[in-house]
């Protein structure tokens, strides 16, 4: 026996929904694995019924004592390799040893419901994931398709599009699909605030034509952020805001602190140049604290802002892989040992200084701390109209501070 391991999807409408080939797998398996739900479709199944539970590495280790020795088939919900137990299987036992039988997802099927191509639409999933991070990960999608849970409900989901002003969308909502309660309609998003669903569903999000769709390419203009009156000053300047997003190298899922957020400008371009990025910014100014959490909306850039000032609070934020410091207010020697103690392999830390004092200390502490510094002296000027000619008006010199880590015997940058 070439695979003594089979995975096989499975709708709501049980043994009848099954190829003929699945179906003989299950009658011929000496186990036959899955949730409550997938077992009770077999009544009848003879051989041993291992129900699958959290946690799943658990049960999982328990199913090497039938390696090579008796078939084993697990149940899953839909296609196993889509959000599913498929691909973690085969990666534990090899894809020479691990059949996968997919039935029908229920992305296919929600989509065929409501009569919609789904080649070009967006799959978020929400289920058993936090949503913070939904609104820029949906934001320019024409259509998208959302798994939900008990916690990412469809009116879950309505209210936090309208908390960001994504009114743009209509949402079809797809209970039960492929079984006899199966129950499919289209809402608003307002109708879907207070609305009660079973359990399993799936959400699929269509923009109406002609709305606006809202880009944010990278290098927003300064003017259209929120910032403190009268000093509208006080904000990373366009240029400088993306050369230091080029040297904080982002990874694709990877974590970023944004120390002195401000208006939250630097965390708002990170977040639409890596929607998968999860930002966590801090600003000790409340003011400031406030236009930010407008830009968030304005933007539609959903990450964690609290008010404090660093070190404190940063013991709340996940390990960085990069950092960018844009005010440390009188207290970035601390502030970068923390970052130093705390900052992932590989990682990298941006500062951004205005003063030759900063320059120095940054620059000192860093390489006590054994980083290699490299320092880009950043000075532009904008044109200006005056009468029919045009000038050039300069801005504030800006030192750009990258470091990342020394490894013994290597002193370039990659």
């Amino acid at each position: 026996m070439d695979k003594w391991m089979y995975v096989i999807g499975i709708g709501d409408d049980g043994e009848q929904g099954l190829f003929p080939e699945s179906i003989d797998n299950i009658r011929n398996a000496d186990v036959l694995v899955g949730g409550d739900r997938q077992l009770a479709f077999f009544p009848d199944f003879a051989g041993e019924k291992i129900v699958l539970r959290a946690p799943l590495t658990k049960t999982v280790e328990e199913l090497q004592a039938y390696r090579q020795e008796q078939r084993v088939v697990v149940l899953a919900s839909g296609d196993p390799l889509f959000y599913g137990i498929g691909s973690y299987l085969v990666k534990k036992f090899g894809a020479g040893n691990v059949a996968v039988y997919p039935h029908l997802s229920s992305i296919q099927l929600a989509f065929a419901r409501c009569g919609e191509a789904w080649q070009d639409a967006r799959i978020i999933s929400l289920h058993g994931r936090p949503i913070l991070g939904f609104a820029q990960k949906l934001n320019g999608a024409e259509k998208a398709a959302v798994l939900t849970d008990d916690k990412n409900t469809p009116s879950a989901i309505a209210n936090y599009l309208l908390q960001f002003e994504m009114t743009e969308y209509d949402v079809f909502v797809c209970e039960n699909l492929g079984s006899g309660s199966e129950r499919t309609a289209w809402y608003s998003l307002k109708d879907l605030v207070d609305q009660e669903f079973s359990p399993l569903n799936v959400v699929v999000l269509k923009r109406r034509p002609n709305q606006e769709t809202k880009v944010f390419p990278l290098g927003i203009e300064d003017g259209q952020f929120s910032q403190r009156k009268p000093d509208r000053g006080l904000i990373t300047k366009r240029e400088i805001r993306v050369l230091s997003l080029a040297e904080l190298q982002l990874p694709q899922h990877g974590v970023l602190w944004d120390i002195g957020a401000c208006t939250g400008s630097v965390s708002i371009e990170a977040v639409h140049s890596q929607p998968c990025v999860r930002v966590f910014a801090i600003e000790k100014n409340a003011e400031d604290l406030v236009n930010l959490r407008e830009n968030q909306v304005k933007f539609r850039a959903d990450f964690v802002a609290v008010h404090g000032r660093a070190p404190d609070r940063l013991d709340e934020f996940d390990d960085p892989d990069a950092v960018f410091i844009g005010g440390s207010g009188g207290e970035l020697e601390d502030v970068l040992h923390v970052c130093a103690v705390r900052l992932k392999p590989q990682g990298r830390i941006v500062i951004n200084a205005a003063t030759i004092e900063t320059l120095y200390l940054a620059q000192q502490k860093l390489q006590q701390l054994d980083f290699h510094v490299s320092i880009t002296l950043v000075q532009t000027a904008r044109s200006k109209p005056i009468l029919h000619l045009t000038r050039f008006e300069g801005m504030n010199p800006v030192y750009l501070i990258t470091a990342w880590r020394t490894e013994k015997g290597q002193g370039e940058q990659k």
